[in-house]
């Protein structure tokens, strides 16, 4: 007898802009705090910050619902 959860989550315009601001600046904060010598970890510090945004605009908005 489980019981199934269903969450609706509907990005927004707004939501959007928020992830890639905090996209860029934890980019930008990473930079400065690591200064990365190759491609490589540039790239990887794009997609780390990308995924903290996305977390943080999403646990936001299950927050709000």
């Amino acid at each position: 007898m489980s019981q199934e959860v269903t969450v609706r989550l509907y990005l927004q315009n707004s939501d959007v802009v928020m992830i890639i601001a905090l996209a860029l600046l934890c980019s930008l904060l990473l930079a400065i705090r690591f200064r990365p010598s190759s491609w490589k970890a540039i790239m990887l510090e794009a997609l780390a910050a990308n995924a903290a945004a996305i977390v943080a605009v999403v646990a936001f908005e299950l927050m709000l619902s």
